[in-house]
């Protein structure tokens, strides 16, 4: 999938998590801001890059301001932001 168009899913709400999506500058970069990054952070992280995987995103900007959302919410919000700036290419 290629992103070619920012866009966002979730909200701050507590138990949510806020995703930015944008268009990448060579490569897939994701930011994760949580209030519980001690003990989760790698676990967010690891939640979006399978998304992302899964996707076939390979050039995007992600951005993550978790509010303690569990890992399903996590995933839906980042399949649903990267659906909402991508296009389908089926070469």
């Amino acid at each position: 999938m290629e992103i070619v168009q920012n866009a966002v899913a979730g909200t701050l709400e507590s138990n949510d998590v806020f995703v930015s999506v944008e268009p990448g500058q060579g490569k897939l970069d994701i930011v994760v801001q949580s209030i519980v990054f001690e003990q989760f952070g790698k676990d967010i992280f690891n939640a979006a890059q399978e998304v992302c995987v899964q996707l076939r995103v390979e050039n995007a900007s992600l951005r993550l301001e978790d509010r303690g959302a569990l890992d399903c919410t996590i995933k839906a919000r980042v399949e649903t932001a990267l659906k909402r700036a991508g296009e389908v290419n089926n070469a």
